[in-house]
């Protein structure tokens, strides 16, 4: 595996600080965040400096139990030519469901959430994850995620369920040692455990992240300092093997420059210290080696059209409890899944303020309130700019602002948006959508 170094996520709200930050070798992308023909110029620096640069999906859902959507896949390999990258990263989650195979709507998360670490739902992530990789023109590493919850009838625990796919797929894996220590507090599983099973030879790059805990219950924010149990987990990692990449997630609350520099020089440290006393990788008791990266050996059973189908209807009955209010399935926690889904609305509304900042400026404090309501029971279909003009138009239907100038501004947002291509320029359409819009009653 090419060495990585020392890195961190590159965020615009960080670009600068990122481009003089001294000893970083590497920046990590949200890669949905990003268009191919139109780099940011921050990015493009970076890359011309030999500063390596890694996309990083969350769209794809290799959990899901449809087979990876063609036009995302081609959409993520774009990214990597366009950034000239060493490899593509997503995670083992799902993050729609529905549809045709359930005869249902879709449904969107918004999120990552778990798949279930049963025999035939590693099929089907093996046979996903096989088919992204044929697609894509550099290796791919696999994440595992942070969950709040566990499905019911679990066969396997986390180190071997990545064990088993890199085994099978010989994929790479990201593994995020926040997410092991979230999975510490939330779901009773130690991390040592999972280290001890994983095929650290199959390593490709570690993430780090802060987090907070709540109840009982730990979140991975992105958005707190890294905490000691978090850099307790890199240590013991590191005291396994050497790291081909660490690399620093943050992506809200940003604290200065010099405090991101130096929670990078913590990690490195961490990293360091470890690697002294390091046991040679294969000294452990693991079964036999793993695939080199690429190689897709098509190991264990198939997941025929059969186990899709059980999966889906699963993951369908799971999200809809979790997004449209719909009775928990049996056997999973009801109050975890009260907990993700609240975590769920709150997410949708943060993302929704940050496409479509203008709906915070007009509605002011009462957006956040106004967005929960709204989203109760209206589960995300169609993507977060088309939640934003939903809510938008339902609040000017349901429950429009008492002030005349707020819901006049609003309606203007709407009118200026929510037609396919802008009315800027076209006084005739902008009039025409009006009289529309008070015809309608809307």
């Amino acid at each position: 595996m090419e060495r990585l170094g020392t890195g961190i996520g590159w965020r615009p709200a960080i670009a600068e600080a990122v481009e003089a930050m001294a000893g970083i070798e590497w920046v990590e992308v949200v890669a949905e965040n990003v268009c191919p023909g139109h780099l940011p110029d921050s990015l493009l620096r970076l890359r011309e400096r030999g500063v390596a640069v890694v996309p990083h999906g969350v769209g794809l859902g290799l959990g899901g139990a449809e087979r990876p959507d063609p036009v995302r896949l081609a959409a993520l390999a774009e990214r990597a030519e366009a950034l000239r990258s060493p490899l593509v990263t997503e995670h083992i989650a799902f993050v729609r469901a529905g549809g045709e195979r359930t005869a249902s709507r879709g449904l969107e998360a918004g999120h990552l959430l778990p798949v279930p670490r049963t025999r035939e739902g590693l099929a089907v992530l093996c046979e996903n994850v096989r088919i992204a990789q044929d697609q894509l023109p550099v290796p791919l590493a696999v994440e595992n995620i942070a969950a709040l919850f566990s499905w019911p009838g679990e066969e396997l625990t986390e180190g071997q369920f990545l064990y088993e796919l890199a085994d099978r797929t010989g994929v790479r894996l990201l593994i995020d040692v926040a997410n092991l220590h979230t999975n510490h507090v939330n779901q009773g599983e130690d991390p040592a455990a999972a280290l001890d099973a994983l095929p650290l030879e199959a390593l490709a790059y570690v993430h780090v992240a802060g987090g907070f805990e709540r109840d009982g219950v730990w979140h991975d924010s992105h958005a707190h300092p890294v905490p000691e149990p978090v850099l307790a987990v890199l240590a013991e990692l590191a005291s396994r093997v050497r790291p081909p990449g660490v690399l620093l997630e943050r992506d809200e609350r940003f604290p200065s420059a010099a405090e991101l520099e130096a929670e990078v020089a913590k990690i490195r440290r961490t990293v360091a210290v470890a690697g002294r006393d390091r046991v040679p990788v294969g000294a452990g008791a693991r079964p036999g080696p793993v695939p080199a990266p690429g190689a897709g050996a098509a190991t264990g059973p198939v997941a025929d059209e059969a186990a899709r189908t059980r999966l889906a209807l699963g993951q369908t009955a799971l999200l809809s409890a979790l997004v449209a209010g719909t009775p928990a399935p049996e056997g999973f926690d009801r109050g975890r899944l009260r907990v993700q889904s609240r975590m769920l609305t709150a997410k949708r509304g943060s993302v929704v303020a940050s496409l479509a900042p203008e709906l915070e400026q007009i509605l002011g404090d009462t957006y956040r309130p106004r967005f929960l309501r709204y989203a109760a029971g209206r589960p995300l279909t169609g993507g977060y700019r088309a939640d934003a003009l939903a809510f938008a138009l339902h609040t000017l239907r349901e429950e429009p602002p008492a002030e005349r100038a707020v819901r006049r501004a609003l309606r203007d947002w709407w009118i200026e948006r929510s037609g396919r291509a802008s009315l800027v320029g076209r006084p005739w359409a902008r009039w025409a959508r009006v009289a529309r819009f008070a015809l309608l009653g809307r």
